[in-house]
């Protein structure tokens, strides 16, 4: 459902500009690779949100991937994709447990580690 609201709209959108800086494009040009995220509301499988976020170009979309297949998809819940882009999930232990799923390769899942996210500021 492509109307649903996700805490995680912002942590794309702070993504999407950080690719565009300096530290941005060095992340980019590192991982050169594809990943799609379906992030749910509350349950896996439901009203999920599709991201793409493509670092051969440096994009963030909403919306499936339209140039073939990406690297890995990831799907998980809003709440777990924040703590996994602030750090405070460990995707390995969350996959290992069901809170994660990937598909496609998991060497490209692997180099999708919270530092390509942008650190949040300190207020």
């Amino acid at each position: 459902m492509a109307t649903t609201e996700l805490k995680s709209d912002a942590i794309f959108e702070l993504l999407k500009r950080f690719l565009e800086t300096e530290e941005g494009i060095a992340v980019k040009n590192k991982v050169n690779l594809v990943y799609q995220f379906n992030i749910a509301p509350k349950k896996m499988g439901f009203d999920e949100v599709i991201y793409t976020i493509d670092l051969k170009k440096g994009e963030v979309i909403k919306g499936q991937y339209e140039g073939g297949k990406p690297d890995a998809t990831f799907s998980l819940k809003d709440e777990d994709f924040i703590k996994l882009s602030n750090g405070k999930l460990n995707p390995q232990i969350s996959f290992m447990r069901g809170a994660l799923k990937i598909k496609g390769s998991l060497s490209a899942a692997q180099k999708f580690t919270p530092d390509i996210f942008p650190k949040p500021a300190k207020l």
